[in-house]
């Protein structure tokens, strides 16, 4: 086999994995534009669909979270009646599907999507009604993580949800918004439920915020996986000669296997990595942490899956066996019976990538 790196070209062919992406984070700018007129919604910044994928994408990239949430308001904006939200999502499997994704947990907050009267439960239905349209006949599966906001006070109720129509296509729960101020602790009740219940949840924490977010998350509240897990890296010393030495609570995420659902691209943005090149994934993958590579929203970061991982080939001269280490991490840590993930391991991912090495 050659030398030769992946191109973002054949990354496209290969088989991939999503854990962790944003529904309200990934719309087509024309979509937007085109929900704005029929909704009535007059917030947007332009009508011309290029000048705002560029708005979305400047406005992302000012290093501050919070700057990079209220891009958010225009997404969400649009997306209050039972049409935009099936669109929207139908469209988001469509667009996974084009760029080689197998199988995406897309998640989103239902109460922010209930300004036109619309019921929680609607919001929930109208969703998997998209998907199930989005994903028909195009070799992709999606399940959807319900997301409850971390300063308010309705994730007891979004965790039932979740339970309650976990075996429709509802994959799981997570909780996100900015870290700072609302630890995940204050939602211990609803994730205590979701364990009574054996469910499956993930948590967003080191993203913007350091260790006691991430400690919080996994010790106090049981998460099954880690939202980035970025600032995981502050609890791993390297030394001159360059040999790290991981603190008890790095130790204990690695040992235990525990899920990071990276976003480089999306970190970058929100000033968490100064670079790619610079991003803890480098490291992380060296030492061999359950690393995930994943897009976060692909509108405020102009980015795909593919696109992600042709920067990490760039940055790290990963090759195929990297890229299918990633991808297998992924499913192995996906909220789906153990069955279907070992047979898409097994039957799609693992052949996938044999072709496309091959190939090369």
């Amino acid at each position: 086999m050659s030398q030769q790196l992946p191109t973002l070209e054949e990354i496209r062919r290969a088989p991939k994995v999503l854990l962790h992406d944003h529904l309200d984070g990934g719309l087509r700018p024309g979509t937007i534009v085109d929900l704005a007129r029929e909704t009535g919604y007059d917030g947007l910044p332009t009508t011309d669909p290029g000048a705002l994928r560029t708005w979305f994408r400047e406005a992302s990239d000012s290093g501050s979270l919070e700057r990079y949430l209220e891009t958010f308001d225009h997404t969400v904006g649009v997306m209050q009646t039972r049409e935009a939200l099936v669109r929207v999502a139908a469209e988001c499997a469509e667009d996974l599907a084009a760029d080689g994704v197998v199988y995406a947990e897309v998640r989103y907050a239902p109460e922010q999507h209930t300004e036109r009267g619309l019921s929680l439960e609607e919001v929930i239905e109208a969703v998997l009604e998209g998907f199930r349209i989005g994903s028909e006949g195009r070799g992709i599966k999606v399940g959807t993580l319900l997301t409850a906001m971390r300063h308010q006070a309705r994730s007891m109720e979004i965790a039932e949800l979740a339970v309650r129509y976990r075996d429709v296509g509802v994959a799981g729960f997570d909780i996100a918004g900015a870290e700072a101020g609302y630890p995940p602790t204050r939602h211990l009740d609803a994730f205590e439920y979701l364990q009574r219940e054996n469910a499956h949840f993930t948590i967003h924490a080191g993203e913007a915020f350091g260790l006691p977010s991430i400690w919080q998350a996994i010790q106090w509240c049981g998460a099954d996986r880690l939202g980035h897990g970025v600032r995981i890296i502050d609890d791993i010393a390297v030394s001159g000669d360059g040999e790290p030495k991981l603190g008890r609570l790095a130790a204990y995420v690695r040992d235990k296997r525990i899920p990071l659902e990276m976003c480089p691209t999306s970190n970058l943005q929100t000033g968490a990595a100064a670079s790619i090149a610079e991003h803890p994934i480098g490291l992380l993958r060296r030492l061999s942490f359950r690393v995930t590579v994943n897009t976060d929203n692909r509108l405020m970061s102009g980015t795909t899956v593919s696109e992600e991982f042709a920067k990490l080939v760039e940055a790290f001269g990963y090759d195929w066996d990297d890229l299918q280490w990633f991808t297998v991490n992924a499913m192995k840590s996906a909220f789906l019976p153990f069955d279907d993930r070992l047979a898409l391991i097994n039957g799609v991912i693992k052949p996938g990538f044999a072709r496309l090495k091959w190939q090369a």
